[in-house]
Order: structure tokens, then C-alpha cells, then sequence
């Protein structure tokens, strides 16, 4: 049975709670296809059914809280069924199950947390901000995970001082710090006016990057172990 939800945490313990005892059952926040005849459980979001999930699992694996909300922030299609799979063998064990990576299950979790987790690590390097006119940092940029405002913790330690966006193009949203809160908003397009200096800077850090490349010595297979293709497209020396 397909157990639809509104794609919130919440409505995701609700369902959780429903399927539980469905052997069959697959979790998801979007419309899947399905066997002919079968109809889909469109699932109402209950605060205090979500509420006690969220206590039970709580007693049974303090971890798994955190590690649920980073599950679904996974961009693979079927990061909830992974969340709802792993969630359920914590409950039928009665305990922890992340170290018994024999169970299919629990190996599938831990791979996803474990990209998401890289991810996050790589674009502590890989972001590329630009001084816009009014004196903030602006970087866009599109992740394969859901992770734009995990990130703000590590820019907001190393700029602590400057007001900065982190906008999410693929999801159309950005993290916001203005130099004391932090806040997440849809942002679908930005227009972005850049400071005097920026284009000079970017063209010195070309300049440097080309500088220090060694062309007879080219490792392009292990660069690529180090820097992805995909993360290129918003780097300056790479464009």
C-alpha cells in the first residue's frame, strides 16, 4: 500500500505510524505509480500521533531523530521509504540498529546519511561567494541534497561579520544570515549587482589558478575523486 504524506517531518511520523504494521508498505510526499486497482492512502497530518512516534523512538535510539531529519532532506526519490524502512527496524528491534549494516535497511540509511554528510563537508569548500554593491556575500549553487541552511553554521564562523546568501538553485530557496539571524526563504531568481572589485578578484583568482596548474602533470581521474564535475559550474577558475 502507497501511504502519501504532506512532506513534513510531522506528516511523515503520522504515516510512519499508519504503515507500520504493513509489510507492503511504502512511504512517500509525492505520487507514485502503482499497481492497477490499488488505491493510495492520502495520509492527514496528527500532531499528537506524530508527537507519541516521535516519543517512542526517542526512548528506543536517541540518534534517530537527527539522523531522520537529515534523511529527508536526501534528494533521491525514495529518501522516505529509506527513512520509514530504517525507522521501522529500530522499532522491531526495541533498540539502535545503525551498526547492524547486514540488515538492507539500515545499510541503505547509513550510505544516504553518509552522502548527505559529504556533501555538506565538500561545499565548505566548494562555495564560491561574490561581494555584491550593498557589501553582502552572495553564493549560488545546487546541491543534490536539501542542505542550504545546515551550512550557514560554517560560513557564519568563518564571516561572522558579513551578511551572506546561500541560494539553493535548484530548489529555488536560500539560507539568509544578515549579521545577526538566520532565516530560510523561496527564492526562485536573484539579481544580483556585484561590488566594483568582484570581477577583478575573480579574474586574479583565474589568473592564480592557471598559474599554479601543471599541464604535463594533469591527474584529471584522481581531480575528479577531489572535485566532482558537477560542483564546477559556479566556480569561477572553472568557468
Amino acid at each position: 500500500m502507497l501511504y502519501l504524506f504532506d512532506g513534513t517531518e510531522n506528516g511523515f511520523l503520522t504515516a510512519f505510524i499508519h504503515a507500520y504494521r504493513d509489510e507492503n508498505a511504502v512511504v512517500s510526499a509525492r505520487e507514485l505509480q502503482i499497481p492497477i486497482g490499488e488505491t493510495p492512502v492520502y495520509v492527514q497530518t496528527d500532531e499528537r500521533l506524530a508527537q507519541k512516534a516521535r516519543a517512542r523512538l526517542c526512548e528506543l535510539d536517541k540518534k534517530c531523530l537527527k539522523e531522520l531529519a537529515l534523511l529527508l532532506r536526501s534528494g533521491e526519490n525514495d529518501c522516505q521509504q529509506t527513512a520509514f524502512a530504517y525507522l521501522r527496524s529500530i522499532a522491531r528491534a526495541g533498540r539502535a540498529t545503525r551498526r547492524n549494516l547486514a540488515n538492507l535497511d539500515v545499510f541503505k540509511a547509513v550510505q544516504t546519511l553518509r552522502r548527505i554528510g559529504l556533501e555538506i563537508h565538500r561545499f565548505h569548500g566548494f562555495i564560491r561567494f561574490m561581494q555584491t554593491a550593498s557589501g553582502a556575500l552572495y553564493a549560488p549553487f545546487m546541491p543534490d541534497h536539501d542542505i542550504c541552511d545546515l551550512l550557514v553554521p560554517h560560513f557564519k564562523a568563518r564571516f561572522p561579520e558579513y551578511p551572506f546568501v546561500l541560494h539553493d538553485v535548484k530548489r529555488k530557496k536560500a539560507a539568509v544570515y544578515d549579521g545577526k539571524n538566520v532565516f530560510v526563504a523561496p527564492l526562485a531568481d536573484a539579481s544580483v549587482v556585484v561590488d566594483g572589485d568582484e570581477r577583478a578578484w575573480q579574474a586574479l583568482f583565474k589568473r592564480y589558478y592557471q598559474a599554479v596548474n601543471i599541464p604535463s602533470r594533469e591527474r584529471i581521474k584522481q581531480m575528479r575523486g577531489y572535485l566532482p564535475k558537477r560542483y564546477e559550474f559556479f566556480m569561477p577558475e572553472k568557468r
